[in-house]
């Protein structure tokens, strides 16, 4: 790759997963629209975040990123977004505890709406017809005017995102998020489930927490972090004229940044050294992250981190491994050794969903609960052994009562997945199972912290 850059030069690049438009000039014409448009986040915000993820790189935080795999224009709703909010919230609670250290709250949120596919068409009964790519490219319905891929769907994600974010900000900022408002969390379905009920208790403490503050001159009009919190966004930059049209030079600092979300993240169909994702993301100052599968060469990881990262700035890069419950412990440490010895500053990540998809007997596509918890428990354990710091957890969630995991405390079977199955592409876990994993991973913190800490302790003596 050359040194120079700029916003359009990934045009040059071979590119993957970009779906075939039939009018060109459609497309410029919407390009040109969002180009004009104003950016949905603003540079000093994805900064905070990579300082925040840098405090994640040095085992000092712990990142919480979770949401929607694919946000639809049909579930866009005031009360979904809350919802997933609540459980994020509820989530990064649970974490602090167990942790003791700051939690950074990424939300899959406000431009999750593309999705990379196996394969550029679909057949049912005989008939075939372009694949469902997500609500920003095409419709799910399997009919031809559905599946054509249609550019005004671009400015309706733009919207979307814009007032997704307008919500966000205001539950983040306004109030809701204050920490004496911590049981109205809780969402009904789920308050009285185990998950629930452990969580009201640990409501309490915190209860009893504050009043203790309070007593002691401590209140959050004093500090702000008792009543507000910062909530990031970010997706999967796939669709680079969107992301193109997004971006903009920071007043400030005259570097680019990519204005369309705060972090931003490559997969695994589309990390290629030299195609159009890399040199379009290795030029904006956003902070990265890299789906690591285990087909991922070790050396090629080097390779890619130093692609993005030639600077090795702490917070820039997160490395999200999917590896699948049977194959985390065997295809991940390779690639730690690796990125350890070559010194590059990292944030490590467990996306413990997308290695762990089957398809049940029922016929619908589902993650069983059990699965997910293994992956974790593996990720926790290969860091462990390695010297490494297992930094973060990557879910596609909601807040919504659904039945599209099998398993958890809530027992979902097979035979009840069509109960409310209503994703829109890869299942979700609902909020009870959501905070069901939230607790495992507080422990397992809890855990590590106690023996780094008798380390410590050992090492000084």
């Amino acid at each position: 790759m050359t040194n120079s850059w700029a916003p359009h030069s990934w045009r040059g690049k071979e590119i993957r997963q970009a779906p075939v438009y039939p009018d060109p000039a459609a497309v410029e014409a919407v390009e040109r629209d969002l180009a004009g448009y104003p950016p949905l986040v603003f540079a000093g915000e994805a900064r905070r975040l990579k300082a925040q993820l840098g405090k994640v790189a040095e085992g000092k935080a712990f990142l919480l990123q979770g949401g929607d795999c694919a946000e639809s224009f049909a579930e866009f709703q005031a009360d979904n977004i809350r919802d997933t909010f609540k459980v994020m919230l509820q989530m990064a609670v649970v974490l602090t505890f167990g942790a003791a250290c700051p939690v950074v709250k990424l939300g899959r949120m406000a431009g999750q709406f593309a999705k990379p596919r196996s394969a550029p068409m679909e057949v049912q009964d005989g008939v075939e017809l372009p694949i469902y790519r997500g609500d920003i490219v095409n419709g799910i319905d399997f009919d031809p005017a559905a599946r054509q891929p249609d550019p005004r769907r671009l400015i309706r994600a733009y919207n979307q995102a814009a007032a997704t974010l307008n919500l966000l900000r205001a539950f983040a900022q306004g109030g809701f998020a204050d920490l004496h408002k911590v049981h109205q969390w809780n969402l009904q379905f789920i308050s009285g489930s185990p998950q629930g009920k452990r969580y009201e208790e640990l409501a309490t403490r915190i209860d009893e927490t504050l009043d203790f503050m309070k007593a002691c001159g401590v209140t959050p009009d004093d500090v702000s972090q008792l009543r507000e919190t910062d909530f990031y966004t970010s997706h999967e930059a796939l669709l680079l004229n969107y992301e193109q049209a997004l971006t903009r030079i920071d007043s400030l600092s005259g570097q680019w940044y990519d204005c369309s979300a705060h972090f931003l993240w490559v997969g695994d169909r589309t990390r290629q050294p030299d195609g159009a994702h890399l040199e379009f993301l290795r030029g904006v100052q956003n902070p990265l992250g890299m789906k690591c599968g285990p087909s991922l060469d070790p050396d090629e990881l080097v390779r890619l981190i130093e692609i993005l990262n030639p600077a090795n700035e702490p917070g820039r890069m997160t490395l999200i491994a999917r590896m699948g419950a049977d194959k985390v412990e065997t295809g991940l440490p390779p690639l730690v050794r690796a990125v350890k010895r070559s010194g590059q500053k990292v944030v490590w990540a467990c996306d413990p969903m997308h290695g762990n998809t089957i398809k049940s007997s029922s016929g619908y596509k589902t993650r069983p609960f059990d699965r997910i918890l293994a992956e974790v428990r593996g990720f926790f354990a290969v860091h462990q052994a390695e010297g490494t710091y297992a930094g973060g957890v990557h879910i596609e969630m909601t807040g919504q009562n659904v039945t599209e995991c099998t398993g958890g405390a809530q027992a979902i079977s097979e035979a009840s997945l069509g109960d409310r199955y209503h994703t829109h592409c890869d299942p979700r876990l609902n909020a009870d199972q959501a905070l069901e994993l939230a607790f495992l991973i507080s422990e397992q913190l809890k855990s590590d912290r106690r023996e780094r800490t008798n380390g410590q302790v050992a090492a000084a003596q």
